[in-house]
């Protein structure tokens, strides 16, 4: 049956591109004779971010692949011949071909720029990070790139060591890269992070998920890792360091001949800040990282592509103490290590419909030993699960419509081995074992299929899909998904309105899920269930507008609602990191977004966020390994302020050129304070576990933390050595104040956590 099951997905169809929402350009440049010309192509646009330069071969061709849904602005140009521009608009996955005639006249051709600044059929809110963004990137400490990056956008909520919450979901953030999604937290303590110095593009949903997507759907990152089709051999790298002896390097080199290419890539990290610690000492708190990738893609064909992919990375790193602990000796020392592999093959079958087969296995471990003077539990851990992935999906394009369906499964061996012993019994409830010591194996079963159509009618967008979902773990759970949106262009107004529904299932984090859900766990405390964690439900509704400003800046804004069922939380276990999923009866989310951003105004650009959420969730809860006292209240039906969701978050850049290729720019946040749930404890006993200034931070009469900001300062620059080669500089100067942030607080559902003080890092990069 299993066998079957495989065969039958990988025949019945083939999912397209990487992502949903992206094309593909195929240029052919001639003389006025219809002769191919070799020359230069710049394809641009603002909405997307988007900036590609690459030249046509011998006989006057090019691509560009993975191009977001849009208007673009394409550029040729030849010595000894007039540039021509034109505005192409990508809005299939299909294809798009476009011949350019280059004249020897003096005239030249040219469109007006700012019609790619907003895309008129976006179908919900989306964010885009372009190559460029990503080259000027804030320098951050190892295990946290991608995260800064996801959280400068609105309506993501951070608590500490990188957890993020996309409007208030916990656990709810996918990754999706080069098509393939990963669903596991994605946090410094839980996994190795991803190699942002391979992405090429990133673009960030919250809302109009189509059919395609599932699993995890609070927030999805598409990712697209570099692709470079120039001919021979090229490379890049850099160097970087900084405050609390942070250091580490990358060097990549790519191959290019033909229709093939091939890429490798190695890079290290290390530092003394690995995590947010809980006390302002940062004890106990280095971390190194360290990671390989190899990449193969070979178009057989015009119509027949295929990608290989190969990555492998590990973490090393101490859990940071609390006073207390680092006086009694305590270390806690932990790790991951995860190894992935991809393969995908793509099918142009005719001119309207197209086909591709991917695959993925991953392997993921991680673990947790403590010494013998940790204090109040020690614990150990050994834990880890392989996920294999097959996808397959059909893509037809009729008339208006753009059809797509397809299935997916996803088979997973999950292992889990966990103990503690308590070292400090009046820490606890005497009724709490003194030891305990869990290990099981099981195995996990997802199939889901998916139809949905996108249909355009001028300036109207219609976007309607339906998807079934059967999830099997420790509980057997079904649902059917329904997904719509709509949008509507105004080009008078230049201004685009757009509403969206998203049903949503969502099957429980898959860290710790079994001893979360055992009914070794029911004999702890009374607030410990024993029961398993089921799949939360909920329903997502948002409406909103993007209007273009003065042709050189956009708006964005959007009222958003979430409900659901089951809500997805964590418990953590003192401050080792280490968390148990647990499931709450239900939540209501509901808030304000808007952004505004200047992609290019002279020498400035840059964007400002606004983002105000309200949450409340309703006990009791599911799951979860608690130990506190606290647990005693998870029996009640009270409802209590999420954690996940602050009221009001702020984020702001300005970047501005000094010169023809340097830059400085500033960079702020401000966030008004997550809730802090005490759970009975007295200042003065938070004083000696944490120190005063730490719980100078908390306003016990609202029960939150008092609010948080920072302010950056960076600059740079670029120095060219050669046609294709360059050097940069980048320095930064991180929260300039040295202002005292709490991020979060030693809450039976979050661990205790104070963002980084003033700090310097400078990176070096160099292409070749």
């Amino acid at each position: 049956m299993r066998k079957y099951l495989a065969i039958h997905l990988l025949l019945a169809g083939t999912a397209c591109l990487a992502q949903v929402f992206q094309g593909e350009l195929r240029l052919l440049v001639v003389d006025a004779s219809g002769s191919p010309v070799e020359a230069t192509v710049e394809l641009s646009s603002r909405s997307s971010q988007t900036l590609q330069t690459l030249n046509t071969d011998l006989s006057g061709r090019q691509m560009f692949k993975g191009l977001p849904f849009g208007r673009y602005r394409v550029q040729v140009q030849r010595s000894g011949f007039a540039p021509a521009s034109r505005l192409v608009t990508i809005e299939s996955q299909f294809p798009r071909e476009e011949k350019f005639t280059l004249s020897l006249a003096a005239m030249s051709s040219s469109v007006d720029v700012s019609a790619t600044l907003t895309d008129p059929r976006e179908p919900g809110s989306r964010n885009y990070i372009g190559a460029d963004e990503l080259q000027k990137r804030p320098i951050s400490f190892p295990g946290r790139t991608v995260l800064d990056l996801v959280l400068q956008q609105p309506g993501w909520v951070q608590e500490g060591s990188g957890v993020v919450h996309p409007r208030g979901v916990d656990g709810g953030t996918q990754y999706l890269i080069d098509g393939f999604p990963i669903t596991d937290v994605r946090s410094p303590a839980f996994a190795p992070e991803l190699n942002v110095e391979n992405f090429a593009s990133m673009n960030i949903l919250t809302s109009g998920f189509p059919a395609e997507y599932g699993r995890r759907l609070g927030g999805i990152v598409e990712v697209d890792t570099k692709r470079d089709f120039a001919a021979g051999w090229h490379g890049e790298g850099a160097a970087e360091g900084g405050s609390f002896d942070t250091g580490g390097g990358y060097l990549a080199t790519n191959y290019a001949r033909g229709a093939t290419s091939f890429g490798l890539s190695g890079r290290y990290s290390a530092t003394d800040r690995y995590l947010d610690p809980p006390v302002e000492e940062n004890y106990t708190n280095h971390g190194a990282e360290t990671g390989e990738t190899v990449q193969l893609e070979h178009d057989f064909t015009e119509r027949d592509r295929l990608r290989v992919g190969f990555s492998r990375s590990r973490t090393q790193f101490l859990a940071p103490n609390e006073l207390v602990q680092q006086e009694a000796g305590q270390r806690q020392d932990r790790g991951a290590q995860e190894t992935m592999g991809q393969i995908s093959y793509q099918r142009i079958i005719s001119p309207s419909l197209l086909a591709d087969i991917r695959a993925m296995v991953r392997d993921l471990s991680a673990g947790l030993q403590s010494n013998p003077l940790s204090t109040p539990v020690t614990a150990n851990q050994d834990r880890g699960f392989r996920e294999t992935y097959l996808k397959g999906a059909v893509t037809a394009h009729h008339g208006r419509h753009e059809f797509k369906t397809g299935a997916e499964a996803v088979f997973t061996v999950v292992r889990e081995q966990f103990g503690y012993a308590i070292m400090d019994p009046g820490y606890f409830d005497p009724s709490v074992p003194r030891a305990f010591l869990f290990s099981d194996r099981r195995q996990s079963r997802e199939q889901s299929f998916f139809v949905q159509d996108l249909y355009r009618l001028k300036n109207l967008t219609v976007s309607l899909g339906m998807r079934y979902d059967h999830y099997r773990l420790l509980v057997d759970e079904q649902a059917w998904s329904p997904r719509a949106g709509l949008s509507f262009y105004w080009p008078f107004a230049k201004l685009m309105l757009r509403g969206s529904y998203d049903r949503v299932f969502q099957p429980p984090p898959i860290q710790n899920l079994l001893v979360s859900s055992s009914a070794a766990a029911l004999g702890l405390t009374r607030g410990t269930t024993g029961l398993p964690v089921p799949a939360a439900r909920g329903n997502f509704w948002e409406g909103g507008f993007s209007r273009t400003l003065a042709s050189r800046m956009r708006i964005d804004a959007a009222y958003f609602r979430r409900d659901l069922r089951n809500w997805p939380d964590d418990s953590f276990l003192l401050n080792t990191g280490i968390s148990f999923p647990t499931s709450n009866y239900s939540a209501e989310i509901k808030g304000f977004e808007t952004k505004i951003e200047v992609p290019g105004w002279g020498p400035i650009s840059g964007f400002a966020s606004y983002t105000n959420q309200v949450g409340t969730g309703l006990f009791p809860i599911t799951g979860g390994l608690i130990l506190e006292n606290a647990a005693l209240a998870l029996t009640s039906r009270e409802r209590f302020d999420l954690s996940t969701v602050q009221r009001n978050t702020i984020s702001a850049a300005l970047r501005s050129k000094v010169a023809k290729r340097y830059w400085i720019g500033l960079r702020s946040w401000y966030g008004s304070g997550l809730p802090v749930d005490l759970g009975g404890d007295a200042p003065a006993d938070l004083i000696t576990q944490y120190g005063e200034r730490v719980v100078s931070r908390i306003n016990f009469d609202r029960s939150r933390l008092r609010p948080s900001y920072s302010v950056d300062l960076s600059g740079g620059g670029i120095f060219r050595t050669g046609e294709s080669s360059s050097i940069r500089v980048q320095g930064e100067i991180l929260n300039l104040t040295d202002r005292l942030n709490v991020l979060n607080f030693a809450g039976l559902f979050s661990g205790s956590a104070i963002a980084a003080p003033r700090s310097y890092h400078i990176r070096l990069g160099f292409s070749f």
